[in-house]
């Protein structure tokens, strides 16, 4: 609820009390999906990543087909955060086929935004507008309206050609960059050398014909990236 207000820090401080009480194996399977998401909202991927692999693991343990589809839906979402759009793509569509295999609609659809999102950051805009488009009728349908204004959302927020021409990664790190983080910050949640992101830094700014850190944030917000 907290996410789905727009409060991601309080949303996140939640969810970290909640997995860290939660020990039982059982409770953790509930708790770590969402727990992925969140983490990604706030551009935590490191620790997205960790509880996607934590996912994983207990995927394998317990062997439920749901549990796979869930465990493939959050380590595809870390591959596209961490810039692999590529490698989010195959794992997102094994995932959607389970969710569509278990005959849960919702979960399916939500998947498809992924593989929207990964289509787009692959320069595949025509695949990204049907993803979108299956996954806004399947909203629709369910009547789940916070599903279909994002959907909507989405799909009025068509990437330029300069966008485009960004790269998975510089494109993560214009999104963070435009919450204010430093270079050093991102760096961090990135897991990178901070000359690392000095680069795409510097890389994103010539490409978007930027010369500022609030040119590039207004240029994110004006084209509705974040």
């Amino acid at each position: 609820m907290r996410l789905a207000e727009g409060d991601a820090d309080a949303a996140a401080a939640s969810s970290r009390r909640v997995v860290v009480e939660s020990t039982d194996r059982v409770r953790r399977t509930q708790v770590l999906p969402p727990h992925v998401e969140i983490m990604l909202a706030t551009g935590d991927v490191p620790a997205a990543r960790e509880t996607a692999d934590e996912l994983t693991e207990l995927a394998e343990y317990f062997g439920t087909a749901a549990l796979h589809a869930h465990a493939g839906r959050a380590v595809g979402a870390v591959l596209l955060a961490e810039g692999d759009a590529r490698g989010a793509l195959g794992t997102l569509r094994r995932a959607w086929d389970l969710w569509r295999e278990l005959d849960a609609p919702y979960e399916a659809a939500a998947v498809r935004i992924l593989i929207a999102l990964s289509c787009r950051a692959l320069g595949d805009e025509d695949s990204a507008a049907l993803e979108l488009d299956s996954a806004l009728r399947v909203f629709r349908d369910l009547g789940a309206r916070p599903d279909v204004t994002r959907v909507e959302r989405l799909v009025r927020s068509q990437p330029t050609a300069l966008t485009l021409s960004l790269t998975p990664r510089e494109l993560q790190v214009l999104r963070l960059l435009a919450t204010g983080r430093t270079n050093r910050r991102i760096a961090e949640d990135l897991v990178l050398a901070e000359k690392t992101v000095d680069r795409h830094v510097t890389n994103t700014f010539a490409k978007l014909g930027v010369t500022s850190r609030a040119a590039a944030t207004a240029y994110a917000y004006e084209h509705r990236l974040l």
